[in-house]
């Protein structure tokens, strides 16, 4: 089941976020810097911003009554950009992704946006591969910010 995020849902987010950052930042960057106590706590501050912007939607997969991914994205600089997207690692490879991708993609044609960009970790060839089969490509422009590609994808 997707569904629009409510701050009940802000604990799990923030631990499903952790946990899946970590999946691709160990090993690149330090522990501190993805799942340090000040990092865990930005990111709660950010997540429930998130949550409670009128210009920003969060969405929340369930399995079995528990989140186990989550999407976000939002208008920055008059550009849709998808902001966020973790499924927790127990829950790899069992549709949860591509399910908050089709949601996100949904309402951006209903939203009437042509295109989006997303950020993505250089390491992260993983989620490199995922978007890649779902049509982004290097955005032409600006293909990288610091350590991360910048994807682009034209919404149908």
């Amino acid at each position: 089941m997707i569904r629009i995020a409510t701050p009940a849902d802000l604990d799990a987010i923030v631990q499903l976020h952790t946990e899946a950052r970590a999946t691709y930042y160990r090993g690149h960057l330090p522990e501190e810097e993805y799942a340090g106590a000040a990092e865990v706590g930005r990111s709660r501050g950010g997540w429930a911003r998130a949550i409670d912007r009128p210009d920003a939607t969060v969405l929340c997969a369930e399995r079995d009554g528990t989140l186990a991914g989550v999407a976000a994205f939002a208008v920055r600089d008059g550009v849709m950009h998808l902001t966020q997207l973790h499924v927790s690692p127990s829950q790899w490879r069992t549709g949860i992704g591509t399910e908050l991708h089709t949601a996100c993609v949904d309402a951006w044609r209903q939203a009437g946006v042509d295109s989006t960009r997303l950020e993505v970790f250089v390491h992260n060839t993983r989620a490199q591969s995922f978007y890649a089969d779902r049509g982004w490509t290097p955005d032409p422009d600006h293909p990288r910010a610091g350590s991360h590609l910048i994807l682009r994808l034209t919404v149908s």
